[in-house]
């Protein structure tokens, strides 16, 4: 079987925009499961609801592929699955080593959606001693003083980072040395790579802000249009001034 070390994706060579290219895993999750569901085709409207994109964006990424659909049929989903897989470079296996073996670390390396999109953990690593050879969804945990022979025994490009922030650089450069060329960094900090080393952040605190931010917006909106409302005039009744036998008459008479 294949592996990460010796096949790279064509998408850079082909011309591919990268906002394009971030949006062919939504289309494929949207498919497989179509695909799951035993659908056949689908039309560039539903596929593009289904993605959460346009439909013109998405036969305008469709067209990088070389996939234009038939007219009033739409998409073959077998076929498109299969054709946004090999530009993700997922019809080979792509060996992964998760570094960090914390509560985070763990749930990564028990997350099941790995191996049926084409990624293998290879191997879990962990500076503290007292993890070593402990059992984490079924793998024993390394320690990093082992990091480079992994790396090099498995083939491996593609490494995880999911240590504390403080830490977090330190193992990079030493993925990196190692000839690790991908990096998905769970740590909240920023790292330094060299060209050539692609690197993806996940924050989830940074995504929680942003929606923290939305939120408090949308409680200055509600508020801002319940003070409009309290400081409206307030309407006057067609009654208020009546005509009465000896003229205009209040709506309330006193007591």
């Amino acid at each position: 079987m294949a592996t990460g070390r010796t096949h790279r994706p064509a998408t850079r060579s082909r011309g591919i925009p990268e906002a394009t290219v971030a949006r062919l895993p939504l289309y494929l999750r949207a498919l497989t499961a179509l695909s799951e569901r035993s659908v056949p085709t689908v039309s560039s409207e539903e596929l593009a609801a289904a993605a959460g994109v346009n439909s013109a964006k998405l036969r305008k990424d469709f067209s990088y592929l070389g996939s234009y659909g038939t007219r009033g049929v739409g998409y073959d989903v077998e076929y498109l699955v299969y054709q946004i897989s090999r530009e993700l470079g997922l019809t080979q296996d792509w060996p992964v080593v998760i570094v960090g073996i914390g509560n985070l670390g763990a749930a990564l390396a028990n997350y099941g959606g790995f191996a049926s999109r084409g990624f293998r953990v290879a191997a879990l690593i962990d500076a503290d001693p007292a993890m070593a050879g402990k059992p984490v969804a079924g793998m024993p945990v390394q320690h990093t003083d082992d990091l480079e022979k992994i790396i090099s025994d498995n083939g491996v490009s593609i490494g995880v980072i999911a240590t504390p922030a403080g830490a977090a650089q330190q193992v990079c450069d030493r993925l990196v040395a190692a000839g690790v060329t991908s990096i998905l960094n769970f740590a909240p900090t920023v790292l330094t790579v060299p060209d050539g080393v692609d690197v993806r952040k996940v924050d989830l605190s940074i995504e929680l802000q942003i929606l923290a931010f939305h939120e408090q917006r949308k409680a200055g909106e509600e508020s801002a249009a319940d003070g409009a409302d309290a400081s409206a005039e307030p309407a006057v009744s067609k009654d208020k001034h009546r005509k009465g036998p000896d003229g205009d008459v209040p709506a309330v008479m006193p007591a």
